[in-house]
């Protein structure tokens, strides 16, 4: 897709800019315990700075629900985000009205301001046209840099778009020229690989993706569900029994579309799951007790696994193969994750992943900075992979 981007803004000293970012940051007792979201804003902030624009920013923080909940006020974020800068942030007590005027016409070129949580009005989000009027006044352009909340329909990342020239930010940028790479326009052979616990919360997702991808390797929860439905004994293991019929329609599918699936050939099983547990490796078709957990892929699968990846040239990830959180279950996650992560750094394979669980699972295995991008959106990198279209990111195509 082609979308525009602050390189299509022109001259932009003296103007405006309402940017809107994802600060719903971790906070503990009023304090920021963790800042990447706000790290992640820094480019596109200093970008609008060196230009000659002042910035006022837009963000939500937890679920108000359209109320003042003075224990998620943005105000703690200000501090923070000024040592970051190494400049003030000023902040305003609303984000409309005479408090954002007042605090927006007072910076100097080049200024910040951080206006107050969004959500603290009901009509942020829904998408109330009266209240994306008004934060509209309050600037010259729009830039949207917050691709996680890009499948929201909200006032803030949709509906001020229509009433602003619209841009995306330097990380959404990032973030829609990998995933134009990793889905849009890859490299082909393209692998996916989809793991985590439940094919129910997935549907979608695998639906699209066995039309786009060459091969899908299933893991996790989700393969032992695929496992069952071809009749292979599965134990006492996690599985979503009455979802047997759709995994074999998934499966005739992906068939159909020329796309193979990569089930576990084999799985290390445990009695019970807990660091450290004594464990086996087993082949599939084995017979396994009622105790016995498939909690892992096996040596046999991360060999096929990491075979099918050095002959590809893109790979898209969602999802751990196992219960990476609990050693030694982690070790095919690590494995895949480890050389994936090699094939990205030597430049032959395009290695994109996302999802809270993956993301979790990549920084386990110490490669997310060597992959070519991690995304930290969540839902927005879900619906995206599902095909679907995002509002907000819908609201900035060229």
């Amino acid at each position: 897709m082609t979308f525009r981007t602050l390189y299509d803004a022109g001259a932009l000293g003296g103007k405006t800019a309402l940017v809107r970012v994802d600060f719903n940051v971790p906070m503990e007792d009023g304090r920021v315990t963790d800042d990447t979201r706000l790290r992640v804003a820094l480019p596109t902030i200093q970008k609008l700075r060196d230009a000659g624009a002042k910035v006022a920013l837009l963000a939500h923080f937890d679920r108000p629900k359209g109320k003042v909940v003075p224990s998620m006020s943005l105000k703690p974020v200000v501090q923070p985000l000024s040592d970051l800068l190494g400049a003030p942030v000023r902040f305003a007590e609303d984000c409309i009205g005479p408090a954002a005027v007042h605090a927006i016409r007072d910076l100097d070129a080049g200024g910040v301001v951080l206006l107050e949580n969004v959500r603290f009005h009901a009509a942020e989000e829904a998408n109330d046209a009266v209240f994306a009027t008004k934060l509209a006044d309050l600037g010259e352009l729009y830039v949207n840099d917050a691709f996680s909340a890009a499948h929201r329909a909200h006032a803030s990342t949709e509906g001020i778009a229509h009433h602003l020239p619209a841009y995306a930010g330097e990380s959404m940028r990032r973030e829609l020229d990998a995933l134009d790479a990793a889905l849009g326009n890859p490299k082909k052979p393209v692998i996916g690989i989809v793991g985590g616990a439940k094919v129910s919360t997935k549907l979608d997702l695998l639906k699209n993706l066995v039309g786009k991808l060459d091969r899908l390797a299933i893991g996790g929860g989700m393969a032992n569900t695929f496992l069952f439905a071809q009749g292979i004994d599965i134990g006492g293991s996690l599985a979503e029994r009455d979802m047997a019929d759709t995994a074999r329609e998934i499966l005739a599918e992906a068939e159909a579309r020329g796309c193979q699936i990569l089930l576990p050939v084999d799985f290390v099983v445990a009695t019970e799951v807990k660091p450290g547990a004594a464990s086996r490796p087993v082949t599939a078709g084995a017979a396994l007790s009622a105790d016995d957990k498939i909690l892992d892929a096996g040596p046999a699968s991360v060999a096929r696994l990491v075979e099918a990846l050095t002959a590809s040239k893109t790979l898209i990830w969602n999802g751990p193969l196992g219960v990476f959180e609990v050693p030694p279950f982690d070790a095919a996650t690590v494995a895949v994750a480890q050389h994936a992560a090699a094939l990205a750094k030597a430049g032959v394979l395009t290695a994109v992943g996302g999802g809270g669980d993956t993301v979790a699972a990549l920084n386990h295995a110490g490669v997310v900075d060597d992959m070519t991008f991690v995304s930290t959106a969540g839902g927005a990198f879900l619906e995206w992979m599902e095909g679907k279209a995002l509002p907000g990111v819908e609201a900035l195509r060229a």
